[in-house]
């Protein structure tokens, strides 16, 4: 039995070739962040040779940890 949601194996798969309608061929691409959201970071991939863009990538922000201040001194 097959699950249906998809498993986390392949949730930060990064691209190395994507065919380049451009160059017709599959080409090394270079992953340009386009856009900084509240939420998440949007990337382009760009054929490496040409510069055409080939694909696009979304991938959510992780929060910040917070920061606990030192206290300073002892506590009456």
């Amino acid at each position: 039995m097959t699950p249906r949601h998809p498993t986390k194996d392949f949730e930060q798969l990064e691209v190395s070739q994507i065919y380049c309608p451009k160059c017709k061929s599959a080409m090394p691409v270079r992953k340009r962040l386009l856009l900084v959201l509240l939420d998440k970071e949007t990337y382009d991939y760009v054929c490496a040779r040409c510069g055409f863009p080939v694909g696009r990538k979304e991938e959510p922000l992780q929060p910040a940890p917070l920061a606990i201040p030192k206290m300073r001194g002892k506590r009456q």
